[in-house]
């Protein structure tokens, strides 16, 4: 497995509004999309651009708020009220080849591939088997 380039660190918000004027505001944050609700994934997310750094984009934290209590990041949000980082999410190639080496070490992959909120294939490794942080995989977009 060859680690790739880190493409965002996912925080999860009781509030995304709220979020985004800390992020303008306070981390002097200056290109935000438009928040939009990913219904199939329980949740609303937002991404903010770091600067980037020579040709590459920068890293970008994802704002992550629920879509209700059925929402699988709720539970988060109840022991942690003001939010904090949930993930971090690193690129890799080929995303079944990546699954297959992680599965192949005996760590936990938890579910198959699927689109996330970039468009593109992801799956997430247990915290218990990278360290303590949930690790998110995914592929890299064909744009870049």
């Amino acid at each position: 497995m060859k680690l790739g380039r880190l493409n965002h660190i996912g925080v999860v918000t009781p509030s995304i509004p709220d979020s985004i004027d800390h992020w303008r505001d306070v981390m002097g944050a200056t290109s935000i999309c438009e928040p939009f609700d990913l219904p199939a994934q329980g949740v609303k997310v937002c991404f903010v651009d770091t600067p980037a750094d020579g040709p590459t984009n920068g890293t970008q934290i994802e704002l992550i708020e629920p879509l209700g209590e059925d929402s699988p990041i709720h539970g988060f949000l109840a022991k942690n009220p003001l939010g904090g980082q949930h993930h971090i999410c690193f690129e890799v190639p080929d995303i079944h080849s990546a699954k297959s080496e992680f599965e192949a070490m005996g760590k936990r992959v938890l579910g198959e591939p699927r689109i996330g909120a970039h468009g593109t294939l992801i799956f997430f490794v247990h915290p218990k088997d990278m360290g303590g942080m949930l690790t998110e995989i995914m592929e890299t977009p064909k744009d870049h």
